[in-house]
């Protein structure tokens, strides 16, 4: 988008309305983020779940696939590899990470940074609790 929000002249409108999130089962990941962003359904059918901030933006969502295999972090040669992670902004890191176990994700047994924690969810996809 060119100043002001306009868009740039030849290029047509493109708006980011969503990140799709696959996994094995979508109601089950999509409650699971609910419960740990606070987030609200926005739209839910059988096989997908669209969540969002009850502020309103840009929403995440959720798409059972059948064949799903979680990613394998950190990365190793000829295993599934992650395309995408996602970093969570919170004031504690123990208190988040207490909190995200409780809701069924797990902690990484391999951990970069002091301020990071990284974590995977209920379908294995990796994600950073971070403090700023």
């Amino acid at each position: 988008m060119a100043n002001g929000g306009e868009v740039a002249a030849g290029r047509p409108r493109c708006v980011l309305a969503t990140v799709v999130l696959d996994c094995p089962d979508a109601r089950a990941l999509a409650n699971f983020y609910r419960r740990l962003l606070g987030w609200e359904v926005r739209l839910s059918e059988p096989d997908w779940v669209l969540l969002g901030p009850p502020e309103g933006g840009t929403g995440m969502s959720f798409q059972s696939e059948p064949d799903y295999r979680p990613p394998v972090w950190p990365e190793r040669p000829g295993e599934q590899q992650k395309m995408l992670h996602l970093d969570i902004r919170v004031d504690d890191l123990d208190e988040a990470e207490a909190y995200a176990v409780g809701l069924g994700a797990t902690r990484a047994g391999w951990q970069p940074q002091d301020d990071v924690r990284v974590c995977f969810d209920p379908a294995g996809h990796p994600f950073c609790l971070f403090v700023p």
